[in-house]
């Protein structure tokens, strides 16, 4: 279990990106993680993996989170983690020689799936590339829990959608993803469970089969709660017309 109590992170100025925010995530779920830009994504999942300070309490199967325990994490992000200079060949035998659950096998499946080289070195892969085998190296490293933090930018829609139905059939019960995007339909399919951010704080927190059984999709789910104006935009344009005129 991943559980974070009353975590709280304010940035020099004094913005607040977390604001005592709790939240559990067990073993084997797919958790979608939603809000607008600012709501504390990012911050979220950088305060979980010791790479920004925060107060309040932060736990993997009820211990700190410590060198000891850190290869249970893997971390995908679009901001980039790998050795730009390096091959993927090269990445791999550095990750096998660092974590000793690395699954050589998906690695190579993975790298077949997406067609990308192995011997070219990574400065040298187009943005989607990147952005692909970046997701490759945190499902390849053997963690239990896998943070993914916009991965699919540059991605076309085909990429996406197929990569969604491979992850389903590689993962097995005990792997859990939190996958924070913008593509709220788009990954409805292939979440278990929603957990909303707003100014840092959750706002929403629902299963799938919750809303099935509601009848209501993700989408109205995510629109109810952030008390979304259908209107905006009609009232936006006549407000813009009345001003030309």
């Amino acid at each position: 279990m991943l559980s974070l109590y009353q975590v709280k992170k304010t940035y020099l100025g004094g913005s607040r990106a977390l604001d005592t925010l709790d939240l559990s995530i067990g073993p084997g779920e797919i958790v979608g993680l939603f809000g607008e830009n600012g709501a504390g994504k990012t911050t979220l999942m950088k305060c979980v993996l010791g790479l920004l300070r925060y107060s309040g309490v932060i736990t993997l199967d009820e211990e700190p989170i410590t060198p000891k325990n850190i290869a249970r994490l893997s971390f995908a992000t679009c901001e980039h983690s790998y050795f730009p200079a390096l091959s993927a060949a090269a990445h791999r035998d550095f990750y096998r020689s660092m974590f000793p659950n690395f699954r050589e096998k998906r690695f190579a499946a993975l790298m077949e799936f997406f067609e990308l080289p192995t011997r070219k070195a990574i400065r040298g892969f187009s943005t989607g590339q990147k952005n692909q085998f970046e997701v490759i190296l945190a499902l390849s490293q053997g963690a239990d829990y896998i943070l993914m933090d916009e991965p699919f930018a540059g991605n076309d829609i085909f990429n996406r959608e197929d990569f969604y139905k491979v992850l389903l059939g590689i993962l097995e019960p005990h792997e859990t993803i939190l996958l924070s995007t913008h593509l709220v339909e788009e990954v409805q399919h292939f979440i278990g469970r929603a957990v909303l951010l707003h100014k840092g704080k959750v706002v929403g927190d629902v299963t799938t089969s919750q809303l099935e059984d509601e009848g209501r999709t993700l989408m109205e789910y995510v629109k109810e709660t952030y008390r979304y104006q259908a209107d905006r935009v009609s009232r936006a344009l006549d407000q813009l017309t009345q001003e030309e005129e």
